[in-house]
């Protein structure tokens, strides 16, 4: 299997105003864009090329939203990247950044 182009753990990841899990995992891999609980169960997949990630223009600083086939997902990831070699999940900004290189749309 290859290398995942992008990993988090340690992610918060809601849908509306309900909280599905507080430790899950976002990874896009093979094209495809993954969430996750913290157990590793799937919440939800699609392909890449059909996800849209953004930043709220409202709201803090590490928080990202993640619309998979019309069903939009908040997800809290870090507010800054943590120092190499240290736990927690990358900045939000960063995860927008993978879903678009890895989807081929370069801004």
């Amino acid at each position: 299997m290859a290398e995942p182009e992008f990993t988090a753990t340690g992610v918060r990841i809601g849908k509306g105003l309900r909280s599905l899990t507080r430790a899950g995992q976002v990874r896009i891999s093979g094209g495809r864009l993954e969430l996750l609980t913290s157990y590793g169960s799937e919440i939800d997949s699609a392909p890449v090329a059909s996800v849209r990630a953004s930043k709220p223009w409202f709201g803090s600083e590490d928080r990202a939203v993640a619309d998979l086939d019309g069903k939009r997902y908040v997800l809290t990831l870090g507010d800054h990247d943590p120092a190499p070699g240290e736990p927690g999940p990358p900045a939000a900004r960063r995860f927008v950044e993978a879903v678009r290189r890895a989807a081929g749309r370069n801004r």
